[in-house]
């Protein structure tokens, strides 16, 4: 199956280069190019990507607004979204992961790495480094919290433990052997989190899991 790629910078060099390290692969396709993120939108539209390369610094509509407003246009069925930035978790890339992103990858990160970080967020993976994961729940964490709603207590008592386990940034091999199931089970466990939550992936289950006090 081929990952169908838009890339989005304001540099036609940068893209360029992108393009050329994408194009090598035989499993993966470059279908648009944008320099902000209106253009970014028409793109989406107009190719249906499964990745956007998104840069966070652009002229007019930067990658924060574009990776919201794809979330909200798209819902479900919007592209993942991997946010580029000069920055480890500065305050852009936060914000982007906030609006639905599912990670981020420095501009500064090794050719293989960029290959590997695409391929796993087509996947359904996420790309954030359990450092910069420890910086997001700092991010959080003095934030004033919230009581869960309605939609937590329509979780088990079995899933409001694999909620915890993964909101710590355990994967789905660690909780198994935590709670002593099969990976598979846990999988099916944070699927049924995530949608009961209305959440789109396990970054935006941590930050669940801190704006409501519970870890």
């Amino acid at each position: 199956m081929t990952v169908r790629v838009l890339l989005v910078d304001d540099q036609a060099m940068f893209r360029a280069g992108i393009a050329m390290v994408l194009g090598s692969q035989p499993d993966l396709e470059v279908v648009g190019e944008a320099g902000d993120g209106a253009e970014a939108l028409e793109q989406v539209a107009a190719t249906a990507p499964d990745v956007v390369l998104m840069d966070l610094e652009m002229p007019g509509t930067g990658g924060v607004e574009a990776t919201r407003a794809l979330v909200e246009r798209y819902a479900d069925d919007a592209p993942k979204v991997l946010v580029l930035t000069t920055f480890d978790l500065d305050e852009a890339a936060a914000s982007a992961i906030e609006a639905g992103a599912s990670g981020f990858l420095l501009k500064s990160a090794d050719p293989e790495f960029l290959l590997a970080s695409v391929r796993a967020v087509a996947s359904g993976s996420k790309v954030v480094a359990a450092g910069a994961t420890r910086r997001l729940w700092e991010r959080f964490r003095g934030r004033p919290t919230r009581s869960p709603g309605p939609e937590y207590d329509a979780l088990t008592e079995r899933e409001r433990e694999i909620l915890l386990r993964a909101a710590t940034g355990l994967s789905n091999a660690e909780i198994a052997e935590i709670e002593v199931l099969a990976e598979g089970t846990v999988k099916t466990h944070v699927s049924r989190i995530l949608g009961k939550l209305g959440l789109r992936d396990r970054v935006q289950l941590v930050v669940y899991a801190y704006e409501h006090g519970l870890v």
